[in-house]
């Protein structure tokens, strides 16, 4: 995976600032702003997230099948298999997980940046783009589905297990499943909305 770009640098404090005029500093804001929002609710992070709980949800699943074979019988060879999807599953699993905590770190970054050029002078025309309208009802929509499907299953499966037929080990899997889900729907929520609020904060008609 390509390393991503260092953020911006905060703008410099109201003594040491050098643009000649207004002009220029609304054009330096203006580039930073849109590279910021493109970090933030473009359609790159929402791939980056999508991968990685994607690997995170391929880790839980191994594991789960580990949890599985481990029920389903004690002989040698279903240990052997246990053990090694086990393993694998936690080679995906933690990786993923650490990424998407990086992830969540970064975007905290991106706010404040967010907030510190955009208070900095306000540009009502030029900001209007700033909006992005459609990457952030993709960012909600797809949200809030992920939201819903995850905790649909975090709810229906272990109501409906039914004791003798169902095991531990596969509830366990599908539930794992659904809150990998939930939690991942709940970050792009949280992100939709920031910028929304984001929005109607530093966005002026």
């Amino acid at each position: 995976m390509a390393r991503r770009s260092p953020l911006p640098p905060p703008p410099p404090p109201v003594g040491i600032r050098t643009w000649p005029d207004r002009d220029a500093l609304l054009r330096d804001r203006a580039v930073v702003l849109g590279e910021l929002v493109r970090t933030h609710i473009g359609p790159e992070p929402l791939g980056v997230l999508l991968m990685w709980a994607g690997l995170n949800a391929v880790g839980w699943g191994l594991v789960g099948s580990a949890l599985l074979a481990f029920e389903e019988g004690s002989d040698p060879f279903g240990v052997t298999l246990g053990v090694a999807l086990a393993v694998v599953g936690i080679c995906c699993l933690v990786p993923s997980a650490v990424f998407i905590a990086l992830g969540v770190a970064r975007d905290r970054r991106v706010r404040r940046l967010m907030d510190a050029w955009g208070g900095l002078e306000p540009d009502p025309e030029g900001d209007l783009r700033l909006r992005a309208p459609r990457a952030s009802t993709v960012w909600l929509v797809l949200s809030f589905l992920l939201c819903a499907v995850g905790l649909f299953v975090c709810v229906s499966v272990p109501a409906t297990a039914r004791p003798g037929e169902d095991t531990y080990g596969k509830v366990a899997l599908w539930m794992g499943l659904g809150l990998i889900a939930w939690l991942t729907g709940l970050i792009g929520l949280v992100k939709a909305f920031t910028h929304r609020r984001w929005v109607l904060r530093t966005v002026r008609r």
